[in-house]
């Protein structure tokens, strides 16, 4: 990934017209950035054992995902599976959750999509559990706009068919969800964007949980927070680097 792609290129410019001292990151293969995302995504709060699944669309029809035995923070990029659009696996002796479905599902009902993110994090997890939206009140929980919907309607876990092109019909065209008495979802155009969906998510939600342990506060109002949405849809430069160098230095076989 280059540090400009996904990123509204005017802005950019504008933003950050120098070119820098160095590369932000070495060039990675499609399955490595993929490794990279889940031990990105694992620092987050998106850490449920070996719950959750991560699938990026590639440009020829095919799907990168993470094994059903492995945990998010031990994945590497040999790890990563390569499906076709049926879900059969193509290169690869692992196995993935027979919940994959509800993100076949999504890939194939929405074209605006590239990457779909399911686990059980902690923080919305909570407020799945409550099966109430979290408030925004501070600048990082609203860097991806306030609408949040919750599937409320839990009829079983995702490896029944019926029960995932429900989930995806409830979520439309929404950019995420929770999933009450579950979990979260999300869905973005490329690793960029999902990745700050997610974090961001997250965020939100433990602050809000924290605020609300401290006895409440006035949250932002949604003029305010229209303003500080900018990053969803024009990308937010250099945090998917530095997000990805972290987990470099952490284990550099990552990419391996």
């Amino acid at each position: 990934m280059l540090k400009t792609d996904h990123l509204n290129v005017e802005m950019f410019e504008k933003f950050a017209p120098r070119p820098g001292e160095r590369a932000l990151l070495p060039e990675l293969t499609p399955k490595a950035q993929v490794a990279l995302m889940c031990r990105m995504l694992y620092a987050e709060g998106w850490d449920d054992h070996i719950a959750g699944h991560i699938t990026v669309r590639q440009s020829d029809g095919t799907i990168l995902t993470n094994p059903w035995e492995l945990t998010w923070d031990e994945v590497t990029a040999s790890d990563i599976v390569t499906l076709d659009d049926q879900g059969n696996i193509l290169d690869s002796n692992w196995n993935t959750t027979p919940a994959i479905g509800l993100h076949l599902q999504l890939h194939e009902a929405r074209s605006d999509i590239n990457v779909v993110i399911h686990n059980h994090p902690k923080w919305s997890g909570i407020w799945a559990n409550l099966q109430e939206t979290p408030p925004i009140y501070d600048q990082a929980g609203a860097y991806c706009g306030s609408e949040l919907p919750i599937y409320n309607e839990y009829l079983g876990t995702f490896e029944n068919k019926a029960t995932s092109l429900t989930a995806v019909e409830a979520l439309g065209d929404a950019k995420w969800a929770l999933l009450a008495h579950h979990g979260a979802l999300v869905v973005g155009r490329d690793l960029r964007q999902a990745h700050l969906r997610a974090a961001t998510l997250e965020w939100r939600c433990r602050r809000a949980y924290e605020v609300r342990l401290a006895g409440g506060a006035e949250p932002l109002a949604e003029e305010v927070i229209q303003q500080v949405s900018l990053p969803d849809p024009n990308g937010f430069p250099f945090l998917w680097e530095a997000m990805a160098r972290r987990e470099l230095r952490r284990d550099p076989n990552v990419v391996n």
